[in-house]
């Protein structure tokens, strides 16, 4: 029955990304074609970058546009590294371009980096979650891009989980990283281009800069568009299903639980060697994407999340869902031993570990998220440029 279930919710999101037919800012070559004409261009692109079946670098080329190099974030060019792996600088060997990688010995472009440059192009598939860390290179190239006066474009693509806003909000300034920069909450509800609007109209950047900005708005697109992702954006998002559950499930990257790294089913399922052993059950293995998941070689037993209907509530009720991480919390025995200390940074304060540990329900735990987040959706109101 369940599978069933996913089946039929999969079909739908199929058929509603076809019908919509959603145009991407990249596909929308003659809106910025013009912009980089006799212009030196550097991107900052991984293997999401595409128009139709064929790479925007390639794209572009074939434009005769004059690239100058490429930037690379998180798990690099061509999205194939671990999650936090460094990744070194190279020369892609299809085009012979240089890639700097923004995620190996620094993460911000440097004056050197851009001082052949003309104008910045910025186009990475987001998943819509504070903590996925493709908003903080886009915050930290248009910091860049202002400081060392080069304009920058954006080429939209849609939020597969644009449809709604929830989570704790980061407002603990101490808690601030590369996995929460901003005082947004776990779910924020925008495009890139949606979102850089608002880190330069509320002056987020570093000093306060702005940056000149031009966003290349996608067509037939609204915040309930529901859009089939034509590739995954990191080696751990294989499917729509983990991309649905990411937003919830990735609370566990602060746990001592394996979430799923290093299977078919990266957060998709929950587990524990120490969970009772007729429960769901996986081994995490080395794999491309995570050579060293967390208990790696360790049978481990839990919770099979895809095809339940909590899933198919995880990408419709839009809202973010802690029944898993509070029923993980109260089979665990150990339990001064369940968080690590990044998981505070997850959730952008120390106030929900605290929480779960009282025994607090879900309702109390997500009240006392509203008054931040609905000042934060006054904020993001500002900025849309799509229909809600």
């Amino acid at each position: 029955m369940y599978k069933v279930v996913i089946m039929l919710l999969c079909c739908l999101f199929m058929t509603a990304a076809m019908q919509a037919q959603v145009i991407t800012g990249a596909e929308r070559t003659g809106e910025y074609l013009p912009l980089l004409k006799n212009k030196r261009v550097a991107l900052l692109v991984n293997q999401t970058a595409t128009i139709g079946q064929t790479h925007l670098v390639d794209s572009l080329l074939k434009l005769h546009v004059h690239i100058q190099k490429i930037f690379s974030p998180e798990h690099g060019f061509r999205g194939n590294a671990d999650a936090g792996e460094k990744v070194a600088s190279s020369k892609d060997p299809g085009t012979g371009l240089p890639i700097v990688s923004l995620y190996g010995k620094h993460r911000k472009a440097t004056a050197a980096d851009l001082n052949d440059v003309d104008i910045l192009v910025f186009d990475i598939q987001d998943v819509g979650t504070r903590f996925y860390t493709y908003i903080s290179s886009l915050q930290e190239l248009m910091e860049s891009a202002a400081e060392n006066n080069k304009p920058i474009i954006i080429l939209d693509r849609p939020n597969p989980n644009g449809h709604y806003v929830d989570g704790p909000v980061l407002l603990d300034t101490s808690l601030r990283s590369f996995v929460g920069m901003q005082a947004v909450p776990v779910v924020h509800g925008m495009t890139v281009g949606e979102y850089a609007r608002m880190l330069n109209g509320e002056k987020w950047l570093k000093n306060g800069v702005k940056c000149r900005l031009t966003v290349i708005n996608c067509l037939h697109y609204d915040h309930h568009t529901l859009y089939q992702l034509p590739v995954k954006p990191s080696p751990n998002l294989p499917n729509m299903a983990a991309i649905y559950l990411y937003p919830s499930t990735c609370l566990f990257e602060g746990t001592v639980l394996s979430l799923g790294r290093g299977t078919d089913l990266p957060f998709q399922v929950f587990g524990h060697p120490s969970y009772p052993k007729e429960l769901y059950s996986f081994t995490p293995r080395s794999t491309p994407g995570a050579k060293e998941p967390p208990l790696k070689n360790v049978t481990c037993y839990g919770y099979n999340l895809t095809g339940t209907p909590e899933a198919v509530n995880a990408a419709m009720d839009s809202k973010l869902q802690l029944k898993w991480l509070l029923q993980a919390y109260d089979l665990y025995e150990e339990k001064e031993n369940f968080f690590t200390p990044f998981f505070d940074k997850l959730a952008g304060n120390t106030t929900l570990q605290r929480q779960i540990k009282q025994g607090l329900s879900e309702e109390d735990i997500r009240q006392s998220w509203e008054p931040a987040l609905t000042q934060f959706k006054t904020i993001r109101k500002k900025y849309l440029l799509y229909a809600e």
